[in-house]
């Protein structure tokens, strides 16, 4: 998930730039390349998540508690915002594909 805040300031900076230009990003390749740093990062965070998740789950059902009940549902916590911000991702990648045969193939 530390690729996601790095990701997420060059596409702002560009989106920035774009806009100062009055140049809008209209080619694939560019287009492409974002799309596909959605994927991966849609899938990075599929993984943290389900990493996180897992280990909640193996602190709270263990035989001895390894985790004050404090500490285990932030745990829990996380994995629900991590769950959340992989839908979120995966719908931001899915909406930039639908919009891809709209772009003009310069």
């Amino acid at each position: 998930m530390g690729l996601a805040i790095p990701w997420s300031f060059t596409l702002a900076i560009l989106d920035g730039y774009s806009i100062l230009a009055k140049f809008p990003v209209h080619q694939s390749g560019i287009f492409m390349v974002i799309i596909v740093g959605d994927l991966v990062l849609s899938f990075l965070a599929l993984a943290a998540a389900s990493s996180t998740a897992s280990l909640a789950d193996l602190l709270l059902k263990a035989d001895v508690s390894f985790c004050p009940p404090k500490l285990c549902s932030r745990y829990q916590i996380s994995a629900v915002m991590a769950f959340f911000s992989w839908i979120l991702l995966l719908l931001s990648s899915l909406s930039n594909i639908w919009l891809l045969p709209w772009l003009d193939t310069d």
